[in-house]
Parts: structure tokens; sequence; C-alpha cells
């Protein structure tokens, strides 16, 4: 009968929904774990990611950089944040280099994907495909649906809330804090909630769970060099499109962007 083809049609078509919003979980969680493809794992015991006294850091900043060395003109090691000890304010500054870097890093790797990428299958379930190639990266943010906007930042948001729990009396889940002893960008695993796609944030596929402790203090370096350069090159991207000659070498090369890029819903603005 009509109706039963038509529910025959329905399946089928929310099992290719399902396929593809499977697909790009699965892009999503392997660039998002790129990105912090180099943090320590569980069992490292790194002296790099517990730098908690300026002389750590000092030995720290000519490791990443022989030339510069140690660098803090403004003298932030020393200020004691909240009225807090030096260790927790120098764990405060360190967690926020890391994941700035990370994020950094993932911005750069998407804006790039972006600019020259389009995801060939439906954006929203009535269909509505991803935009177009054709508007540069913070143009395509602000064509996307603002549904789609709220979800994004609400996961975002989640992973930052999980990020900071620690564990309670009897509880499993969460990680000494970074500021009281914890180890600087690490973040937790999911296994203690439920979720519907198997993977942790870092090394999802677990291509890094035999690494050694050389290995892990090398790359953690890495990624924070990595972190640093990424930060300036999607500024640079930004600058570049928002300013006009502030980046020559960008000239010609990224749209000009005539919006606000550090306003993600424009229209309440």
């Amino acid at each position: 009968t009509a109706l039963s083809e038509t529910k025959g049609q329905f399946r089928l078509s929310r099992r290719k929904r399902r396929k593809e919003k499977m697909k790009f979980a699965a892009i999503l969680a392997t660039l998002v774990g790129s990105a912090a493809a180099f943090a320590p794992s569980s069992q490292s015991v790194s002296r790099t990611a517990l730098s908690e006294t300026k002389g750590d850091l000092e030995s720290l900043g000519k490791q990443l950089n022989p030339i510069v060395g140690y660098w803090d003109p403004l003298g932030l090691t020393d200020a004691a944040f909240w009225g807090k000890s030096d260790e927790f304010t120098i764990g405060w500054l360190r967690q926020a280099e890391v994941k700035h870097g990370r994020v950094a890093m993932a911005a750069f790797v998407g804006y790039c994907v972006q600019s020259n990428i389009h995801f060939p299958w439906a954006m929203t379930l009535d269909g509505t495909p991803f935009p177009s190639t054709d508007l540069s990266p913070p143009e395509q943010w602000d064509a996307l649906p603002l549904a789609a906007r709220i979800q994004i930042v609400l996961f975002v948001g989640f992973l930052e809330f999980y990020s900071e729990l620690t564990p309670g009396e009897g509880v499993d889940s969460g990680l000494p804090h970074y500021t009281k002893g914890g180890k600087v960008g690490k973040y937790p695993t999911f296994d203690a909630i439920p979720h519907d796609v198997p993977f942790n944030l870092y090394d999802p596929f677990n291509f890094h769970s035999k690494m050694t402790d050389e290995q892990k203090e090398r790359r953690l370096r890495a990624e924070i060099n990595n972190g640093r350069l990424a930060q300036l090159g999607i500024f640079g991207f930004l600058c570049a499109q928002t300013i006009p000659g502030s980046v020559p070498l960008l000239a010609g090369v990224v749209k000009p962007y005539a919006g606000e890029v550090m306003a993600p819903f424009p229209e309440f603005m």
C-alpha cells in the first residue's frame, strides 16, 4: 500500500541520515582528537606536564625555544592570581596556554578545511546543505542556522565544564585540578559517563597508548610550540580578513569579512 511504501521510504531516509551523522561525527572526532594529539596519557609521569614552579618554567622555556628561552615580560608568574600561591598561578597559566593552543590548532585546521572542502551531505534534517566554499569561514559560521550555532557552543561548553571536574569521594571520574597538582593539559576520559560514540577526546583510537614517557614529554613540548604558532596563524587569517593590508602575505589569499569575528550570534547585536 501507499502507506507502507511511505513508511519504508521514511525508515530508509532515517537510516541514511543516521549514517551521514555518524560519518560526520567520526570526522569531527578525528579533527578534535588531532588538536589534542600530544596531550599526556593517564599513565604519563612527565616533568614537562608538572611545571609548577618558576624554575621549572625557566627550564621548560629553554627546551621550547633555546633562543628566546623563558619570557614573562608582564611578570604573570609572580602575580599570585586571586591571592593564591605561585604554584596555583603557574598551573592556571600553563593550562590556559595549552588549552588556547589546542583551540587555535583546531581553528587553523578548520579554517583551511572550510576554505577548500564542502561537505556533500545535508547539514540539517530538512536537507539544507552546508555553506559553500564561496563563503569565507567566518561567513560560513554566520550562515549556519541559529540552532546549529547554539548546539556547537553548548557542546564546547560541556567539554569545558567536564574538563574542570575533580573527583569526589567514591567517584572514579574527573582528575586532580591543574592548579592543585594535577597534570596540565590532561583531559579526563569519558569512561564514567554514557555516550553514543565510544571515543575519548584525547587519542580516540588509542594510537598513542604505547608511547614512552620520553616520547610523551617530547610531543607535549611540540604541542606547545605548535599551539603558539597556530595562535599566530588563525589570528593572521582573521586580521587579514578584517583589517586590509595588515598581513601582506595573505593579501588576495583570504576574502574580506565585514562582520564581527568575536560575535557568535551577530543577529542579537
